[in-house]
């Protein structure tokens, strides 16, 4: 039976060490602060936004929320936009996307200046991603796996890592943080070969292909490191949510297992927050 890897000891170590650190800020007179955007109230942004509420408040890390109307005009978004992001209070930016249709979404992104880009919003924060600057900021799912593996201590060095999924949210950036690890990487996604056969040559499988239960005992072996970046709708309980991993057939062959939910989703929304002040931190010395 697999070890589980949940994300409640991740986010606990993470929040204890954030804490300290916003500590010392506030003794300088220095508030790090994050600003979430949100156009509309989808139902999905706003269950998004009360995980951040609660995150930055429980390690005292400041929030404001900037809401616009969904029939808000691209000119007057764009003025707003721009005089939230140039606040010298704000250190760290959240948009919520995607945006509605009768915006002009890429023109918008443009808008956020690199260094508060704590989400991977913007072609220059996914540059220094793919360049390997430390500057920036990867997106904040992948990231939060990357926590998780480091927490459980899982050496990726020389391993084989696979990527379900190939999207520029989890699958693409996901692929560079392993490769930073000395990994060798697979990226797979729904026109692979083979694609069971492919994913149980691996010694880290990360599921992010948004589909319910689609790994199950077929594409998995003895000894591997799964972890389960997908959260959907569970097609067989309305209301309750399930991962990419069908974890009752997965569980018992695999050495670890990243669950979904109680694994990477948790952590997520603290890692934004470690961004934030990473960003604050470059904005102040």
């Amino acid at each position: 039976m697999a070890e589980l890897l949940k994300g409640k000891p991740v986010v606990a170590d993470m929040k204890e060490e954030l804490s300290k650190k916003i500590e010392e800020f506030k003794s300088r007179g220095i508030n790090p602060k994050l600003g979430v955007i949100r156009v509309g109230a989808r139902p999905d942004d706003l269950y998004y936004e009360g995980s951040i509420k609660k995150t930055c408040g429980g390690i005292g890390l400041e929030f404001e929320v900037f809401e616009f109307p969904e029939d808000v005009k691209q000119e007057d978004f764009e003025k707003s936009l721009k005089d939230i992001v140039n606040s010298k209070d704000i250190h760290g930016i959240l948009m919520f996307a995607p945006l509605p249709k009768h915006l002009d979404e890429p023109k918008i992104r443009a808008l956020i200046p690199v260094e508060k880009d704590v989400d991977c919003l913007t072609i220059g924060s996914a540059g220094k991603v793919f360049a390997d600057d430390p500057t920036g900021f990867p997106p904040c799912t992948p990231t939060a796996c990357m926590e998780i593996i480091n927490h459980y201590g899982i050496d990726l060095q020389g391993k084989h890592a696979v990527v379900l999924g190939r999207s520029l949210v989890v699958g693409k950036p996901m692929a560079v943080l392993l490769l930073r690890e000395n990994a060798t990487v697979t990226i797979c996604h729904s026109r692979t070969k083979d694609l069971p056969e492919v994913c149980k040559e691996a010694d880290i499988l990360v599921a992010a292909v948004g589909q319910p239960r689609m790994v199950n005992a077929d594409y998995v072996k003895e000894g591997q490191v799964v972890i389960d970046v997908g959260i959907n709708e569970d097609p067989d309980n309305p209301g309750k949510f399930c991962g990419d991993v069908d974890t009752q057939s997965v569980e018992p062959l695999v050495d670890k297992l990243a669950p979904s939910p109680g694994g990477v989703g948790g952590v997520t929304t603290v890692v934004l927050a470690k961004h934030v002040v990473k960003a604050c931190e470059m904005q102040t010395t």
